[in-house]
């Protein structure tokens, strides 16, 4: 199924990047019909209650002092959808981890690098049914698969926002001046940046769909940057980091850390990465490993492939493409291939090429295949790779219809 981008007629991704993107919201009309239909309420519900989902329950009690907020996480059973108040929520995140169908969408975004992409939640509430007021620390496209719900937009927000006390999830009451309020049908698509305060009201049985995008903090990359230095400490030049003493004994106190010496020791840290050739490729691949690690652990069936079963169906006029609950990136200078935050070191250069490929969107048919095989030999070691990629989970096998 080839998906088109979700962006307005007079809008191209030259224009939403250069002006939308983490700059202000944007709706999208009808931006994702293919979602219409997909998911009905008792799917959602059914689903946050089934093993290795992770999902949350969301209670919004109103008392004689306000508002009391509840949150319940998975697992989740049939006694946690009994007795609840008027207004509830349950949401479910990694949703492309149980639909392919959903996980395709994400083909309706693909102007923003893949690497970006987080997770598909939903979010289902009956009438009134809310997550409160609040911001997200990455960018959103809220897409109504089901019925409809109010959005209103108002304040950008920082760290320094602050939270209602004494709450399991963190709103709040004060979002400004309103930018934004407009209610969204089916298919209907709402482009949030990160740290925008909103605020959604469910206006009859809706499901709501979040694509987030994000890019990893400093302690990702810190913490990916020092297992990177654990492995290749080797591949850095230590043997720069001096110092000299400047006082003598008798006038330095023997347990005192000079400050002076840590400013020595920071400043040479930052020279040896601003200046080392080989610290650029140690944290090229720290990235790497970071921006394509999923959030949730990836479920694989256990299914196994074939050759010859997978030659017949690419023959019959099937595909290979991409699982879209899997993150494949690739980097140049050197060419490395990174699948779930591992750099899949054994590649030759056929399958590398063909990898990418894949990353890129090809849909993989047999005449591609052959075409991308020197002889017939490498074809058919391509197609033992491609095997092992789809036991692995990293690909899926589509018939033709």
């Amino acid at each position: 199924m080839n998906i088109p981008f979700c962006l307005p007629e007079n809008i191209t991704p030259e224009i939403f990047l250069q002006d939308y993107w983490q700059k202000q919201p944007l709706v999208i009309r009808n931006g994702l019909p293919q979602i219409v239909g997909l998911f009905e309420p008792a799917d959602i519900i059914e689903l946050a209650q089934q093993e290795d989902v992770t999902a949350r329950l969301i209670r919004t009690d109103i008392g004689e002092n306000g508002e009391k907020w509840s949150l319940k996480r998975s697992p989740l059973s049939d006694s946690d959808f009994q007795n609840l108040p008027a207004q509830w929520s349950v949401l479910v995140q990694n949703l492309e981890q149980w639909s392919p169908e959903l996980g395709a969408l994400w083909q309706a975004f693909g102007y923003i690098p893949q690497w970006q992409r987080d997770d598909i939640m939903v979010s289902y509430a009956p009438k009134g049914g809310s997550v409160g007021r609040h911001y997200d620390e990455y960018d959103v496209f809220l897409v109504q698969g089901y019925g409809h719900r109010r959005w209103q937009l108002g304040k950008w927000c920082d760290p320094s926002t602050e939270f209602k006390p004494n709450q399991p999830i963190r709103i709040f009451d004060d979002m400004g001046e309103l930018i934004f309020d407009e209610v969204l049908a089916p298919g209907d698509v709402l482009y949030v940046p990160s740290r925008l305060s909103h605020y959604g009201v469910a206006q009859d049985d809706c499901l709501t769909f979040s694509f987030g995008l994000r890019f990893p903090n400093a302690a990702d990359l810190l913490e990916n940057l020092c297992k990177t230095l654990e492995h290749q400490s080797e591949s850095l030049p230590t043997s720069q980091f001096t110092l000299p003493f400047r006082l003598s004994p008798a006038e330095q106190s023997n347990g005192l850390l000079d400050p002076q010496m840590v400013a020595r020791l920071k400043q040479q840290l930052i020279a040896l990465l601003q200046h080392a050739e080989q610290f650029d490729a140690l944290f090229t691949h720290s990235v790497a490993t970071a921006v394509s690690a999923r959030r949730y652990e990836q479920l694989t069936e256990d299914n196994a492939f074939y050759p010859d079963e997978v030659q017949e169906i690419l023959e019959a006029g099937g595909w290979i493409q991409q699982d879209a609950n899997v993150k494949i990136v690739y980097t140049d200078n050197p060419q490395r291939v990174y699948v779930n935050g591992e750099w899949i070191d054994e590649l030759n250069e056929a399958e590398a090429t063909l990898l990418i490929r894949i990353a890129n969107g090809d849909a993989i048919s047999w005449n591609k295949l052959a075409a991308q095989a020197e002889n017939q030999d490498q074809l058919e070691l391509l197609l033992d790779s491609l095997c092992d990629w789809l036991d692995n989970g990293w690909l899926i096998l589509e018939e033709a219809e």
